[in-house]
């Protein structure tokens, strides 16, 4: 269905002429089938939208990086370029989940679970990409678990 909606999106995209997000769509898609192809290397099925929200999610962070260089190095028409991109490739993601939404979850995932401490975070780290994904920042998150478990 994501793959239904990027597809869709970048026919609108030659009609309207957008080149910035049809570019973005096209990598988006590309990025997308080098993923299926990998899996399929590996003798698993296509990438489902599950998976396919952690690729974006990838692609987001990349771009979120190479923004921070971009600053750094005094490219602002650069790191413009990349900002469009991480906002063409949002939409297609399911909104992001506020702090205290974030906390909450971790708090119920920690209580259905049953961790303790530290030794159970990996649990608990797979348990929340099972039920959230695309909805929260892992690395954000781990932190955030770790400090629950430990305190």
């Amino acid at each position: 269905m994501l793959r239904d909606d990027i597809n869709t999106a970048v026919k609108e995209a030659m009609k309207a002429k957008d080149e910035r997000k049809l570019g973005t769509l096209r990598m988006v898609n590309s990025t997308i089938k080098n993923a299926d192809i990998a899996a399929r290397g590996e003798g698993k099925p296509p990438l489902s939208d599950a998976d396919l929200l952690s690729v974006l999610q990838k692609m987001i962070k990349q771009r979120q990086e190479a923004v921070e260089l971009y600053d750094k190095g005094g490219r602002a028409e650069l790191a413009a370029q990349e900002r469009e991109e991480i906002a063409i490739i949002s939409a297609y993601l399911p909104k992001q989940m506020s702090d205290d939404e974030v906390k909450a979850a971790i708090s119920a995932i920690i209580a259905e679970t049953g961790a303790a401490g530290i030794k159970d975070m990996g649990k608990v780290i797979a348990a929340l990409k099972a039920k959230y994904t695309g909805q929260m920042d892992f690395a954000r998150a781990s932190g955030l678990v770790k400090a629950a478990l430990t305190g």
